[in-house]
C-alpha cells in the first residue's frame, strides 16, 4: 500500500511539473495577439480622443485670454500691428487685421494672439500649439523666435471684421461685441481655427510649410463667446489646400472662417 501510494504521489507531482506543450504555447501566443490586436487601436483612439480634446481646451484658453485682453483695452480684440513692406512669401502677413497663424512678425514685433503673450498667455505659452499635430510640436522653436524673427502657431486668428484680405480696415479697434459681418453678409462668430493648411513641399526654404491637425478628420473652432467646438473636416471644408499656388491662401483662410461663422 505505501509502495502504491508512493508511486501514485510521484505522478502526480510529476504532472503538476509537466511544462506546456508546444499546442498550448501557440494557442497562448495566438489569444495574446488577439488581445494586442483588439486592444492597440482602442488605446489609439482614446489617445487621438484625448489629444483632441487637449486641443479644444487649448482654444478655450484662448479665448479666456481674448476676453482678459479685451477687457484691458475697452472691449477691444488683440489687432494689428502694421507689417513692414514687401509682402513676401516669406512675410506672410499683408495688412493689419489679416487672418493669420503668425505670432510675430519678420521684425520680431508680436501680432495676432502673440500680442497677448506677455501678459495673458505668459504662463501658458505653449496653448497657442496644437497638441494633436500631425507633424512634430513647433511649440518651442517658434517661442523662441518671437522677439527675434518671424514665428507661427497652430492656430488661425481672425482679428479683423470681413472685407478685403489685403486692406487695410483702417481701426486699431475692433470691438469683441461689435465685430460686424463677414464678406457673405453673415455676423462673424469664429476667432481662432485650427490650422489645416496644404502646400508645395518645396516652399519648405521660404518657411511655408504644411501643417495639419487631428488627421484633418476634425477641426476645432473658437467663438467670440469663448465656447470651442469640434467639426468634422473629412470633406476638407476647414482645410486650406494651396497645392497649387499660395497666392490665393489669405482668401481661402478667411472662407474656413466664414463657414466657421454659419456653424
Amino acid at each position: 500500500m505505501i509502495q502504491k501510494a508512493v508511486v501514485r504521489m510521484s505522478a502526480h507531482n510529476s504532472a503538476s511539473h509537466r511544462g506546456f506543450t508546444l499546442i498550448e504555447l501557440l494557442v497562448v501566443i495566438a489569444i495574446i495577439a488577439l488581445l494586442i490586436g483588439i486592444l492597440v487601436p482602442s488605446l489609439s483612439s482614446a489617445r487621438s480622443k484625448s489629444r483632441r480634446l487637449l486641443c479644444l481646451s487649448n482654444e478655450r484658453q484662448i479665448g479666456i485670454a481674448i476676453y482678459g485682453y479685451s477687457e484691458n483695452f475697452g472691449g477691444s480684440i488683440p489687432y494689428g500691428p502694421s507689417p513692414a513692406p514687401p509682402f513676401t512669401t516669406t512675410n506672410f502677413y499683408p495688412c493689419p487685421g489679416s487672418v493669420t497663424s503668425l505670432i510675430s512678425l519678420q521684425s520680431g514685433a508680436p501680432v495676432g494672439l502673440g500680442l497677448m503673450l506677455d501678459n495673458q498667455l505668459a504662463n501658458c505659452k505653449r496653448v497657442l500649439f496644437c497638441p494633436d499635430a500631425d507633424q512634430n510640436s513647433l511649440a518651442d522653436q517658434q517661442l523662441a523666435n518671437v522677439g527675434i524673427g518671424q514665428a507661427q502657431c497652430d492656430y488661425y486668428y481672425r482679428h479683423a471684421s470681413g472685407g478685403s484680405v489685403y486692406v487695410n480696415p483702417g481701426t486699431g479697434h475692433i470691438k469683441l461685441a461689435a465685430l460686424g459681418p463677414n464678406n457673405q453678409g453673415a455676423p462673424i462668430r469664429a476667432l481662432a481655427v485650427d490650422v489645416d493648411f496644404l502646400c508645395d513641399p518645396a516652399l519648405a526654404v521660404f518657411g511655408v510649410n504644411m501643417r495639419t491637425n487631428h488627421g484633418q478628420q476634425t477641426a476645432n473652432v473658437l467663438f467670440f463667446d469663448g465656447h470651442a467646438e469640434a467639426f468634422d473636416n473629412r470633406d476638407g471644408s476647414f482645410t486650406v489646400d494651396a497645392r497649387r499656388g499660395v497666392e490665393a491662401s489669405f482668401a481661402k483662410i478667411l472662407a474656413v472662417f466664414e463657414t466657421a461663422d454659419t456653424r
